[in-house]
């Protein structure tokens, strides 16, 4: 099962860097990479389209977008089934092979939804299209990074709140 690492990962793969946004999924070789590092198949061409599709419905969904009939058609078929193990029960993902990897980034993010009830959310910078899971004890982030869209924000309201405060000028005592 793919942890919250890997989740975060997967739907962080769509930054805006320099104003522009960018997949670094569309490379075969990145996408290969991620599936290799987590138990995947990795050179596969099905897996990487299950994968980028399960990635773009779990992104639509917590944007607030329609995406069932995506994430429908990841787990048709999915089942999972108990195996006696030395510890108790463990339960075993059954999909076809192209299909596993993608399957588990979808029990992944349920998982956490279920864990971490509203901590998973996308960052609060309407130009940033990152996505957050809320640690804190309040519950509070509204950023994916303080050191990037945190301080952006701040910074911009701090100068369009400068710009709507009248000043005084010095020289004639009068607001202006």
């Amino acid at each position: 099962m793919l942890d919250d690492q890997a989740l975060m990962q997967a739907l962080n793969s769509t930054p805006v860097v320099e104003g522009r946004g960018q997949d670094l999924w569309r490379d075969d070789h990145e996408v290969d990479r991620w599936a290799r590092e987590h138990g995947g198949l990795g050179g596969d061409e099905e897996e990487r389209r299950w994968l980028r599709t399960a990635r773009d419905a779990l992104q639509a969904v917590e944007s607030g977008a329609a995406a069932e009939p995506r994430l429908r058609r990841v787990l048709a078929g999915v089942h999972k089934a108990p195996q006696p193990s030395a510890s108790g029960i463990e339960w075993h993902v059954e999909a076809p092979p192209e299909r596993r990897l993608a399957v588990e980034l979808v029990l992944a993010w349920a998982d956490v939804k279920e864990r971490m009830p509203g901590r998973l959310r996308p960052c609060e910078n309407a130009e940033c299209r990152l996505f957050l899971l809320d640690r804190s004890r309040a519950n509070t982030a509204r950023w994916c990074s303080m050191k990037t869209c945190g301080n952006r924000l701040k910074a911009r309201r701090h100068h369009a709140r400068a710009r709507e405060t009248p000043r005084l000028d010095e020289s004639t005592g009068e607001v202006g």
